[in-house]
């Protein structure tokens, strides 16, 4: 059969609104528009006139799942504008609540939103019906991440504490003590996580891939490092513009983010893992390996997995912290504004954001750019569909629906983010 449309008004299991549309002309995929309609929310514009220091916490309310890399990316701008290097444990300190949102963020993909589409379910209730221990996993382990992120930045959504050049209070060794115990459990739940995503069954599909991530010398990134590709790109944070370029399409209110003079690039749990597998700990390693990834995998489908070794590792980490914290003298550095302009990017659950700030005199903020993942992601996103619907024109229409579905869903697609899907219609003819 040529010609056949596939509607779905709404895509489930994915923050925020948007439509696909995708035409096929003689088996062939002639057109694809990944039309992301909620409104724009014009962050960058209303931050202008703002205080320098406001940033973090305006930031933080574009996304109520990954507001710690909101904040993250603000404050590590602000602080190169001005020149301050945060260190030793309000760096530690600053990892460590990123470690609770990667957990968090993690745990409600793999289980609510993405499990669902390799089980045969529509959603996580009725997973739960068959499921319901697998499911109770998946909501504990969320439960520590938000802890965990509570603990340190005074609440679970929209954190407060975070501030540029620091916190506004910071624990002592004690009062982090009793969630070692619930992070200890944690991990072992993200063990179990990892052997139970790698017995799913995944399509056959992998392409050749411009993975993007943050690289550091010394850790997985979470907060600092250069930009690296697999195709050659090494630059630091502040050369991001000259390599980077967004355009708008017309049928997005999102904009689509590329390489200059390459095109679509792929960021998130599957570019931190090829590009910094050896940065993982030996637990997280280990268990890869015996679940049959190696140091390279290029299966969007496999980055639940993927990200149940990030839960894996981020649980180690933050237990790593914990036990070599002690209390810094003071919980932030003063900061004196100065006419400057500061770039930050730090790896969100969903891969690299970027932000940008220009500062004057005052320490108001003159102008604001933010660059989210799933702007990044979303060309991907397309070329991704394009070729896996040419391989899958047999199947029939509610398989082919559902599949391009989970094609989406496999980049955990944050689409308030991207605002600055889904509605899902394939035209035969």
């Amino acid at each position: 059969m040529k010609s056949r449309t596939i509607k779905v008004d709404y895509l489930a299991r994915v923050e925020g609104e948007g439509a696909l549309y995708v035409k096929i002309k003689d088996n062939t995929v002639v057109d694809i528009k990944l039309k992301i309609f909620e409104p724009p929310r014009f962050f960058e514009a209303f931050l202008r006139g703002r205080e320098f220091n406001e940033a973090p916490d305006i930031t933080a309310r574009i996304c109520g799942i990954c507001p710690i890399a909101y904040q993250m990316s603000a404050v590590h701008a602000m602080e190169d504008a001005f020149g301050i290097k945060v260190e030793g444990q309000l760096r530690a300190l600053r990892r460590l609540i990123y470690c609770g949102e990667r957990i968090e963020s993690h745990a409600l993909h793999i289980y609510m939103l993405h499990a669902p589409d390799f089980l045969g379910y529509p959603d996580a209730i009725q997973m739960a019906k068959d499921h319901p221990d697998i499911v109770q996993r998946g909501l504990q382990l969320k439960k520590a991440g938000n802890d965990l992120v509570a603990l340190l930045g005074g609440r679970e959504i929209h954190p407060i504490n975070v501030r540029v050049g620091g916190f506004y209070k910071v624990p002592t060794k004690q009062e982090l003590s009793p969630i070692t115990e619930k992070l200890k459990w944690a991990r072992d739940a993200a063990l179990e996580t990892v052997r139970w995503t790698a017995t799913l069954k995944f399509p056959d599909f992998e392409r050749d891939y411009e993975f993007v991530a943050l690289r550091h010398p010394k850790e997985y990134p979470f907060n600092e490092g250069r930009l690296i590709s697999n195709k050659g790109l090494d630059i630091s944070i502040r050369n991001y513009d000259n390599h980077f370029t967004e355009e708008h399409v017309e049928y997005s209110n999102a904009l689509h983010s590329v390489v200059k003079e390459r095109g679509a690039y792929f960021v998130g749990p599957l570019a931190r893992y090829n590009l910094n597998f050896d940065k993982l700990s030996p637990l997280a390693q280990e268990t890869a390996r015996s679940v049959g990834i190696s140091d390279v995998c290029r299966n969007p489908f496999q980055s639940i997995i993927i990200r149940s070794i990030e839960i894996l590792y981020a649980c180690d980490e933050a237990l790593r912290i914990i036990g070599q914290y002690e209390k810094p003298d003071r919980p932030a550095i003063e900061i004196q504004p100065c006419v400057a302009t500061g770039y930050g990017c730090t790896e969100a659950p969903r891969g690299i954001l970027y932000h940008r700030y220009s500062i004057d005199e005052n320490g108001s903020i003159t102008d604001a750019k933010i660059v989210p993942p799933t702007s990044q992601n979303q060309k991907t996103i397309e070329n991704d569909l394009r070729q896996f619907i040419v391989k899958h024109l047999k199947l029939s229409h509610d398989q082919l629906t559902l599949q391009c579905e989970q094609a989406i869903r496999n980049y955990d697609p944050c689409i308030s983010c991207a605002t600055h899907f889904l509605k899902l219609k394939i035209d035969r003819e």
